[in-house]
């Protein structure tokens, strides 16, 4: 970091999405199941009274009595000097797209996978990783039997329990495509085990199947080490889905995972056959390198636009003390505080997150808190939050246009 001090993540970065970063050791080897495992058996309830007609129990919904993904966009925006400003958003009120999210590890139930019960853990981090897309899209985000904590932290992880956590996945998305999608375009977007759930879905369902692919806006896959050939866009994992390259590019992917340095050898991303892939069966291949997506440049931004939520995670994932003078909203962002670039180096290829402030710059800081393995892992989705959105806003006219 250089000139930069290391100070405490921001009471929104870190410790709202500890979930995401320990999902990393739940990217399973969701490229090698065999007959998913039904969901139908975990049980649970949707927010506004049970699983619909085909067994699928949403989280996020349109019509939902209670939907996270529609929750208060309200927003203190934190310049480096002068006023704070409030700025009032609300979901589009009718998108012409769909999004399907799948939220990474959150669950701190004790079995290998999570019942389909919502537990205020699926709403935190649904409200912190897909409410603002609400902006934009239809967001549908269905509850699945997600490897719990428990499991990844080696009780009860099992090639069974990765089969019902991928079958839920499956599940839900022939669900969506049955009953709601309508030739509705979508947005796939997953960050962590979510991530790893999309990556196999896309395989088996999305890109070897043209019409299916027409649908596709795009995929939006942080902290998941999507693989392509050396110095190509498409390749590796998938044949037919390529790198996303503007903002107006369709049936395409963006993937990263971020660093404030540069990847040690034994990070966990950003490396082919390092920790997620590893753990997906991909072997490590010279001929192929992980890719990085950089938001920021494919919205023509000059920096990174984070928006941070600024509740505190629920259970065991927020019990760090806040900091000080956390504004009220249920949002905070920091313009002009990072800016991003996608980096090769050493075997690696991450996204490049530099706090690029003015000196003095009061504004808290995020930090690689769970050490240089990790990187910005716990904050790959809200680092830029603000460009994921204006990105989808992008596809979203340029896929109505190619319509």
């Amino acid at each position: 970091m250089g000139r930069r001090r290391e100070r405490r993540a921001t009471r929104a970065g870190g410790r709202r999405l500890c979930a995401a970063a320990l999902a990393s050791l739940g990217l399973v080897a969701v490229v090698s199941f065999g007959s998913p495992a039904s969901a139908a058996s975990t049980g649970g309830s949707n927010a506004s009274g049970g699983a619909d007609a085909a067994g699928t129990v949403w989280l996020c919904r349109p019509g939902l009595a209670r939907n996270p993904c529609t929750a208060s966009l309200t927003t203190t925006v934190v310049p480096a000097s002068g006023k704070k400003t409030v700025v009032y958003s609300k979901p589009a009120a009718n998108p012409t797209i769909d999004c399907f999210y799948v939220y990474p590890t959150v669950s701190e139930q004790q079995t290998p996978n999570a019942n389909l019960t919502i537990d205020p853990e699926e709403t935190a981090v649904a409200e912190a990783q897909a409410s603002r897309f609400s902006q934009v899209c239809s967001v549908y985000a269905p509850m699945y039997p997600q490897l719990t904590l428990s499991a990844i932290g080696g009780k009860g992880l099992s090639a069974q329990a990765e089969a019902t956590a991928y079958g839920g996945v499956l599940s839900a998305w022939k669900d969506y495509l049955a009953h709601y999608n309508r030739g509705r375009g979508v947005v796939l977007i997953g960050h962590s085990q979510g991530a790893a759930m999309l990556i196999a879905l896309i395989k088996s369902q999305i890109d070897p199947k043209p019409a299916v692919r027409r649908r596709l806006v795009s995929a939006l896959l942080m902290g998941g080490n999507v693989s392509v050939p050396v110095g190509r866009g498409v390749g590796g994992d998938f044949q037919h889905v390529a790198a996303c390259e503007t903002s107006s590019s369709l049936h395409c992917v963006v993937a990263y995972s971020s660093f404030l340095d540069p990847p040690p050898p034994d990070s966990l991303f950003g490396r082919v056959g390092q920790g997620v892939s590893s753990l997906s069966g991909q072997k490590a291949q010279a001929t192929l390198q992980v890719l990085c997506s950089n938001p920021q440049s494919l919205t023509g931004a000059r920096q990174l636009s984070p928006y941070f939520p600024t509740a505190q995670f629920p259970g065991i994932l927020g019990t760090e003390a806040h900091l000080p003078a956390a504004p009220s909203t249920p949002w905070v962002t920091y313009p002009g505080l990072y800016r991003a670039t996608c980096m090769t180096s050493g075997g690696a290829t991450w996204l490049q997150v530099t706090p690029v402030g003015p000196p003095g710059d009061p504004r808290p800081v995020v930090t690689q808190s769970l050490g240089p393995t990790w990187g910005l892992h716990l904050v790959d989705v809200n680092i830029a939050l603000g460009n994921l959105v204006s990105l989808v806003r992008d596809q979203a006219a340029a896929f109505a246009h190619a319509r």
